[in-house]
C-alpha cells in the first residue's frame, strides 16, 4: 500500500486557491501511483480563521467538496475543510473519499480552547469516535488534539482500526534537546499510541505561517512497531511516499498482544462506576 502525505501552505480563507492546491497536489500522487492521500487538518481554509469560519463552511454537496470526491479515481483521499452540518452547525471535519465517494466523515471532538486556541467558541465538537472499513483495511480519522486524549486512539483500536490517519494544524514552538519541542512531544504520542495499540499512524501536519503562528510540518509515518518509517522536513512543503507493509500490523499484534487481552467489560464497569461517582450518585465503591 502506498501512502502519501500532502505537506502544504494553504492560504488562510481562500477556499479558492486551496482547492487548486489540492488539485495540484492530487495530480502528482496520481502520477506516483498513490493509494491514499492525506492532507492536513483544515486543509481547504486554512487554520486561525475566528470570524473567517463562516464565511469558509460548506457542506458537503458544495461544488469545492465535490471537484475533490470527483478526483478520487485510483486513489484514496483525506482532506480538511469547515463543515456546514444540515443542522447549521460548523465543524472542524475530516472526509475520507474513495471511488468518486463520500465514504466517511470525521468531526474533530476535542477543540482546544486555551493559549492561542480558539475553536469552541467557532466549531461544535464531534460525537462519535469510529473506525471503518475501507479497500486497504479498517481505519479511523483523529484530528489534532483528538489523539492527545488516550481514549480516543484506544477506543479507534477496540473498533479494529489497523491505520490511524491524524490531520495537523501544529505550531512550532519551544526547543529541546533534541530539536523542535512541539515536533519532539507529538512524536512521542504518535510512537506510544502506535505501539500500545499495533496500528500504523499517519500524521499530516501543515506548515506556512498565519498571524505570527509558523506550523512546523514534520509530517510522519509511524508502524505498528512505534518505530517513525519516514518523515517529511521541517517547514518546507513536501509530498511525503511511503510504502507500508500491512502485514506489519498482525506482525505487530502477535507479539505484543495488548489488543487481545484488553479486558472491555473491566474498562466498561470502571468507568460508569467514575462516572456515578463524578455525579455524585449512589455508591460508587
Amino acid at each position: 500500500m502506498r501512502v502519501a502525505i500532502a505537506q502544504i501552505r494553504p492560504r488562510l480563507g481562500r477556499v479558492d486557491l486551496n482547492l487548486e492546491l489540492h488539485q495540484e497536489w492530487i495530480r502528482r500522487a496520481q502520477e506516483e501511483q498513490v493509494d491514499l492521500l492525506v492532507f492536513p487538518e483544515l486543509s481547504l481554509t486554512g487554520y486561525n480563521l475566528l470570524d473567517l469560519t463562516y464565511e469558509v463552511a460548506k457542506n458537503t454537496f458544495c461544488p469545492e467538496i465535490q471537484t475533490l470526491i470527483s478526483m478520487a479515481d485510483g486513489l484514496d483521499l483525506v482532506f480538511g475543510f469547515v463543515e456546514d452540518s444540515p443542522e447549521h452547525i460548523l465543524y472542524n471535519s475530516a472526509a475520507y473519499v474513495s471511488s468518486q465517494n463520500l465514504h466517511y466523515l470525521h468531526r474533530k471532538v476535542y477543540l482546544p480552547t486555551y493559549g492561542m486556541f480558539d475553536e469552541a467558541r467557532y466549531f461544535g465538537a464531534g460525537k462519535t469516535i469510529r473506525s471503518f472499513p475501507t479497500r486497504f483495511g479498517q481505519v479511523g480519522i483523529l484530528i489534532c488534539e483528538d489523539i492527545w486524549h488516550s481514549s480516543t486512539a484506544y477506543l479507534l483500536a477496540q473498533d479494529g482500526a489497523q491505520v490511524m490517519i491524524v490531520l495537523s494544524n501544529s505550531p512550532g514552538r519551544g526547543v529541546s534537546s533534541k530539536g523542535l519541542g512541539t515536533q519532539e512531544t507529538w512524536y512521542s504520542i504518535l510512537k506510544n499510541q502506535a505501539l500500545i495499540h499495533g496500528s500504523y499512524i499517519l500524521f499530516a501536519n501543515r506548515v506556512g505561517t498565519e498571524d505570527g503562528v509558523t506550523f512546523f510540518g514534520g509530517s510522519a509515518v509511524v508502524d505498528p512497531f512505534g518505530e517513525t518509517e519516514k518523515q517529511a522536513s521541517l517547514f518546507e512543503e513536501e509530498l511525503l511516499i511511503v510504502d507500508i507493509d500491512l502485514e506489519k500490523v498482525k506482525k505487530a499484534r502477535f507479539q505484543m498482544p495488548m489488543l487481545r487481552d484488553e479486558n472491555l467489560d473491566l474498562t466498561i464497569r470502571e468507568l460508569e462506576r467514575i462516572q456515578r461517582k463524578r455525579h455524585g450518585e449512589g455508591n460508587w465503591l
